[in-house]
């Protein structure tokens, strides 16, 4: 009877061992890094993202329980549609178990439809609108970096403490840039500033010409760039053919990255103002990161941009979270991830709330002059920083549903 005993003891052990291996679907987590990898975004994204991710999977090295990680990736094109058809392949056919990254709002709120209250993760890392933590919040999505709101309001409120109150906005005409105008018009307006005209293009726009030419005519003081990418970079380089660097109108980028400046050179983006969440040159932590980044295959010395630092800190915080409960379900994740509280290598004090919203602070910098730089990539001077209370919509005001 004690012999019987023990080997029913033994196989209710080994039945309990196979479940809890088992909460592991397929017994490895597949986390697809899904964003523009030919388009406007590729640089600030691209296959940039996809190193984050492979360094954020070599960095967890199973997390202690030999959990298995396998890195996937796509391109949406900036296309819903497409976005939206490759997510349903991930979730049905490929067993993906985590979605990271996502530039592009409509792919953004497309992607957080699909996998509510699925098993699967959203990570928006780089999704812009605030939407994903407010009326769209969903108990699978966690949402780094910036978003419209975060952007338009730290930046608007920066601006007007250096005397910037009277605007004019070029804005990129879907959600990204209308949601970034409106956040920042809402902030200027309530706090005694002027919107005094606003332009609208189409993504992937070349010729600024006409809209710079509107937007000095008005007079104001600041010009707010509510874009990104190629449509930025295009714009600032006009701007500066214009002579608008040396003018009376300060030029400021909702949306500029280290790429789009490297790009560009110092020459012309010198002077610029602009907010990011995220510079590899901020202290010891994100300069060693920085410098991993930029000898990964195909970086070619490039460092990281906030959007590619978002990739790398999300994908290493959900990982962390699977081994914590043993299971990649975003039923047990997410719930697990907003346990967090305390430093991120390369966002500092973050905090992760019941909305999906992850808080860390933001930075005011200004692009230095050619003279300045002591090399490639040594780009920015800080200004100021915005602390992570201060920096996002508070939670009571976003409308999740979720928020009681």
């Amino acid at each position: 009877m004690k012999g019987l005993k023990t080997v029913l003891a033994a196989a209710a052990s080994c039945v309990m061992a196979t479940a809890v291996q088992a909460q592991v679907s397929d017994d490895v987590v597949r986390v697809g890094v899904l964003n523009d990898i030919s388009g406007v975004f590729q640089d600030t994204n691209g296959m940039g993202s996809v190193e984050a991710a492979r360094m954020a999977a070599e960095d967890f090295n199973g997390g202690g329980k030999n959990i298995k990680v396998e890195i996937v990736y796509a391109d949406h094109q900036n296309k819903a549609d497409v976005g939206s058809a490759i997510a349903r392949k991930w979730l049905d056919v490929e067993k993906v178990d985590a979605i990271v990254d996502v530039p592009n709002s409509s792919v953004g709120l497309a992607i957080n439809n699909i996998a509510r209250n699925t098993k699967m993760t959203f990570l928006a890392s780089s999704t812009a609108t605030s939407d994903l933590t407010g009326k769209d919040c969903s108990p699978n999505t966690i949402q780094w970096v910036n978003d419209a709101w975060a952007t338009g309001n730290t930046t608007a409120a920066a601006m007007m403490q250096r005397g910037g109150d009277d605007w004019y906005f070029l804005t990129v005409n879907y959600a990204l840039g209308q949601g970034i105008e409106a956040e920042a018009t809402n902030y200027i307006t309530k706090n005694g500033g002027k919107v005094l005209g606003s332009s609208k293009h189409p993504l992937g726009t070349s010729d600024f010409a006409s809209l710079l030419l509107q937007a000095q005519s008005s007079k104001a003081k600041v010009i707010g760039l509510a874009n990104a990418g190629a449509d930025a970079i295009n714009a600032v380089k006009q701007a500066g053919e214009f002579g608008m660097q040396d003018g009376p109108q300060k030029l400021v980028a909702f949306l500029i990255f280290i790429n789009d400046v490297h790009g560009m050179g110092l020459k012309t983006a010198q002077g610029l103002l602009l907010t990011e969440s995220f510079y590899w040159d901020m202290d010891d932590d994100t300069r060693a990161f920085g410098k991993r980044f930029a000898a990964r295959p195909g970086m070619n010395g490039k460092m990281p941009s906030a959007n590619q630092a978002g990739v790398y800190a999300s994908t290493l915080a959900y990982l962390n979270a699977v081994a914590a409960k043993g299971s990649d379900d975003a039923s047990v994740v997410v719930p697990q991830m907003k346990t967090f509280k305390g430093k991120d290598k390369l966002f500092g004090e973050v905090t992760i709330r019941a909305d999906g919203r992850v808080i860390h602070p933001i930075y005011l910098f200004e692009i230095k002059k050619p003279a300045e730089s002591k090399g490639p990539y040594d780009y920015y001077k800080l200004l100021s920083t915005i602390p992570a209370e201060k920096a996002f919509r508070p939670m009571a005001e976003g409308g999740c549903p979720m928020i009681k």
